[in-house]
């Protein structure tokens, strides 16, 4: 991880195409201003972090629900049987 010092209004450069600017200095944090190009994603990490989670669940649904498919066509396969 690089750590520098920037004072307001400075800035720093990103891979040549992205500059990240100190807007704003408050106790509660930092404002950042970030100019990139329109096709570089911009995220805040928390967001991310919540889409992973997201897509993880939603990933583990299905085997859930095939589960509860199986078990549901037990039941009814044991039901029948006592008719």
């Amino acid at each position: 991880m690089l750590v520098i010092t920037r004072k307001l209004d400075q800035s720093i450069i990103i891979n040549g195409n992205v500059e990240v600017v100190v807007t704003g200095l408050g106790k509660d944090g930092v404002r950042l201003g970030i100019i990139a190009p329109q096709m570089v994603t911009v995220l805040r990490s928390e967001l991310l972090e919540e889409v992973r989670s997201e897509t993880q669940a939603s990933a583990v649904a299905p085997a859930e629900f095939s589960q509860v498919q199986l078990l549901s066509q037990r039941l009814k396969g044991l039901t029948a049987k006592k008719k």
